[in-house]
């Protein structure tokens, strides 16, 4: 099977994410939970939606999105209260760009 680029540079956020989800935990466990969950279901909906056909896929897609943006908005929610340093985020928040990148792509298929 041929790799899918979107799903392993989701794969690759999480393990980026292990060390920041504990971190942010310490401070704010509810805020760590929805990090994880949203990670996870970027992860989750990307590799659904590879199998899926029609809308089905596209829908899985556009969950992976909004999965990202919620993800990102929460690193941006753990820097604002002072949890996470901005340099500590760095990295994962680039790959959540391509991420969101990608999956624009994706729901957006030129005609």
């Amino acid at each position: 099977m041929k790799n899918f680029e979107a799903l392993e540079i989701a794969k690759q956020l999480i393990a980026l994410l292990k060390s920041l989800v504990a971190k942010i935990r310490a401070s704010d466990p509810a805020l760590a939970d929805q990090l994880k969950d949203a990670a996870t279901s970027i992860v989750l909906n990307l590799g659904e939606g590879s199998r899926r056909m029609g809308r089905d896929r596209l829908q899985h897609f556009r969950i992976a999105s909004g999965s990202a943006l919620e993800s990102k908005v929460a690193l941006e929610v753990a820097i604002g209260w002072g949890y996470v340093d901005p340099t500590e985020v760095e990295a994962p928040l680039a790959l959540l760009d391509r991420v969101l990148a990608m999956t624009w792509r994706l729901t957006h298929p030129r005609a």
